[in-house]
């Protein structure tokens, strides 16, 4: 993958270092491994942010937990908490039903339907939604969180290795395109 295309989204490490949000992290900002941009950084951190994505909460939970989890395992701070966005307001209740039916499967349950409790959140205020959900996503109790913990793991697995393939097929197309032009050059 090229450097400059991330380097080009991403914001750099100063503007992050001085934000009031992050500044309370000080020193573990200053490891240089979560700044780097190269294939096992960038892999480290789409697999970061692939488990923490499916973490139930907001955006700046998914966030919070993706800076602190790349920042324990030095991989690239800003592509681990770019890539939580993956989980928004279309996508979170598909993946929600997949990782209920998928836990419901690893436990045992016969038929892996979701428990009928009414989600009726158009009635309630704005400020009150992510409560509403929170407490519905509550009474699916062990199958959701067993298959929101085996999906995150399968996700970042798959994501760290989607990324070490493409960055390496980039590399591999790189060489041979500067081989051919030093043969043409002769």
């Amino acid at each position: 993958m090229p450097r400059k295309f991330f380097r080009k989204y991403l914001p750099d490490a100063d503007s992050i270092k001085q934000n009031r949000y992050t500044r309370v992290f000080g020193a573990a900002l200053q490891n240089q491994n979560i700044w780097h941009l190269n294939r096992r950084s960038v892999a480290g951190g789409v697999a970061v942010g692939m488990f923490t994505g499916l973490i139930p909460g907001s955006n700046p939970v998914q966030f919070a937990a993706a800076a602190l989890m790349s920042m324990i395992f030095r991989v690239n701070l800003p592509v681990a908490v770019f890539v939580t966005l993956y989980t928004n307001p279309f996508t979170i209740v598909p993946l929600y039903y997949l990782a209920y039916r998928l836990g419901a499967f690893f436990i045992g349950h016969q038929n892996g339907n979701i428990p009928q409790q009414e989600l009726d959140v158009w009635n309630l205020p704005l400020n009150e939604w992510v409560p509403a959900l929170l407490h519905w996503a509550a009474s699916m109790g062990k199958p959701l969180v067993l298959g929101l913990l085996l999906m995150g793991l399968l996700f970042a697995i798959a994501g760290y290795a989607a990324v070490q393939l493409a960055w390496r097929a980039y590399v591999i197309l790189q060489w041979r395109k500067r081989k051919m032009r030093r043969a043409a050059a002769l």
